[in-house]
């Protein structure tokens, strides 16, 4: 399943909107560096879905706050 991520880095809480079916807005601490915010939304939409985190993989919008993640199973 293709899950669509507005994101929210350096926000001072980490937290999960479900807009839509398989829209979220994500809001976490970590900064957007290397990759260190794509992981805690990863880790977020994992704990989210209750799946392990290998299980979420992003496949598009690496460098931007629209992004879209492949939810495996």
């Amino acid at each position: 399943m293709k899950v669509f991520v507005t994101a929210k880095p350096c926000s001072g809480t980490r937290s999960v909107k479900k807009i839509s079916e398989n829209h979220f807005v994500i809001a976490v601490k970590e900064a957007p560096f290397k990759g260190f915010a794509n992981k805690a939304i990863a880790a977020a939409l994992a704990d989210f879905f209750n799946i392990p985190k290998s299980r979420i993989i992003i496949i598009k919008g690496i460098t931007s706050r629209q992004k879209v993640f492949e939810v495996l199973g």
